[in-house]
């Protein structure tokens, strides 16, 4: 009976330990660029997601990809300029930055 409630509890907590790992490893966002990825590309990935963009002008932008198009992308939900959205041509874009981890 009692080798039966040892054998018990640890599959309990054999059970909890991967339910928790899988928890944490499912939350973690990874990020992996591929050899022929272009601005464009990781834009498309990233809808409905916050990212930061520099601009060549060096100017900055922080807002949630809403879409986007062959040339434009849309950011809506601008950090620090409330009832702002921008439409950012991409071939203006020098870098993007984005929360993975």
């Amino acid at each position: 009976m009692k080798l039966n409630s040892i054998i018990l509890v640890l599959l309990l907590m054999i059970g909890s330990t991967a339910i928790i790992s899988a928890g944490a490893s499912a939350g973690e966002a990874k990020f992996e660029l591929k050899s022929s990825a272009a601005i464009k590309d990781i834009l498309a990935e990233n809808v409905g997601k916050r990212v930061g963009i520099k601009l060549n002008s060096n100017e900055e932008l922080e807002g949630t990809v809403t879409k986007v198009g062959d040339s434009l992308v849309h950011l809506s939900r601008l950090s620090g300029k409330d009832f702002y959205d921008a439409v950012v041509l991409i071939d203006r874009i020098s870098a993007i930055s984005m929360r993975v981890r």
